[in-house]
């Protein structure tokens, strides 16, 4: 049977570490746990469980702690776990059962369901999704990007039915956000998939000061000749938003028109309806914030699609005077769940 480190980056997760440790105890042969820079008793509670402890000056850049830890691990495979993540008995069960397929299979990298990923509205629309958990130490993976780290390689990947239950104890977004802005500030390379993170990032947990204050950044992203047509669309929807808030027509109409020379987004629309609206244009803010639900798709967050302009129409319609049709609104924003587009 293969064996397996589990390795772990944290700080100040006294609260939390331990529910995670136990929920792993027989299935890891070794645990390692890196700690950042705690004030709490998360070192203690790590070796009350087991675990090794190392320490690492913190640095700003996930990416590094991470290959730090994968440099620690001894075992055939590496899992990676975050310290508001356990396993309950069914998925244990699931695990021993891949654990002892894994010596017969060549695999490199397995990848499990992670969930309840909405409880904090941050940078997923969906609640269930497939990520990269359990590694091949042989391969020597190299993980990449400051935030929201991610292994490079294009290695053999297989899909399990394991399920991680995330249970995070408070929004991340403020620590992350001020990440973002510390690697732009350094000049690092935003790839196109961090590029997108940050976007996300913004819009489904940011606030006005976070919107204002990536500007710069992501006014040099739309000039960026090696930028895809993906990432400018999105840079667009950014300072669109941040035309919104600062009132600049000039702006809003330089960048709208930059999203439209393709299919308009749903986010790009709904910042339309919420400029007109602002303006006391309600009719016109009625059609873009229709165009948002009905007639466009959602390329950053799903809830531009979905709730959050029909929830804007029923706003505008009884402005209007016009209870019952704000009414339908209202009621079929109810009937969408967090997961619909």
């Amino acid at each position: 049977m293969v064996t397996i480190s589990l390795c772990m980056i944290v700080k100040n997760e006294e609260d939390k570490l331990e529910r995670c440790l136990m929920s792993l105890k027989g299935i890891v042969d070794e645990m390692i746990v890196v700690d950042t820079g705690s004030t709490d008793n998360t070192t203690e509670v790590a070796r009350k469980h087991g675990a090794r402890v190392e320490h690492f000056k913190w640095t700003g850049d996930f990416s590094e702690a991470r290959n730090y830890s994968f440099s620690l691990a001894t075992c055939d495979y590496i899992y990676v776990a975050d310290a508001d993540e356990e396993i309950d008995e069914e998925n244990r069960q699931r695990f021993f059962d891949l654990k002892a397929d894994l010596a017969e299979l060549n695999i490199d990298i397995v990848q499990m369901y992670y969930c309840n990923q909405l409880a904090y509205r941050t940078v997923y629309n969906y609640d269930r999704e497939l990520r990269p958990k359990l590694f091949k130490r042989a391969r020597s993976f190299i993980w990449e990007d400051p935030i929201h780290e991610q292994v490079a390689l294009e290695p053999v990947v297989c899909n399990s039915e394991i399920e991680i239950i995330h249970r995070p104890a408070r929004n991340h977004a403020e620590r992350d956000l001020e990440a973002f802005r510390r690697a732009a500030a350094a000049g690092r390379h935003f790839s196109k998939r961090l590029h997108s993170m940050y976007v996300r990032e913004l819009f489904m947990a940011g606030n006005d000061e976070d919107f204002l204050k990536a500007k710069d950044f992501f006014k040099t992203a739309v000039l960026d000749h090696e930028r895809s047509l993906d990432e400018i669309k999105e840079a667009c929807c950014v300072l669109v938003h941040i035309a919104v808030l600062e009132d600049d027509t000039q702006a809003l109409l330089k960048y709208a028109i930059k999203d439209a020379v393709t299919e308009m987004s749903s986010e790009m629309c709904y910042e339309l309806g919420d400029y007109y609206f602002g303006k006391g244009d309600i009719d016109e803010a009625i059609v873009w914030y229709y165009n948002a639900a009905y007639e466009c798709s959602s390329i950053i967050d799903a809830q531009r699609n979905g709730k959050l302009p029909r929830l804007a129409l029923a706003k505008c319609y009884r402005k209007l005077g016009n209870d019952e049709q704000a009414l339908d609104y209202e009621r079929e924003a109810g009937e969408l769940s967090d997961l619909d587009i």
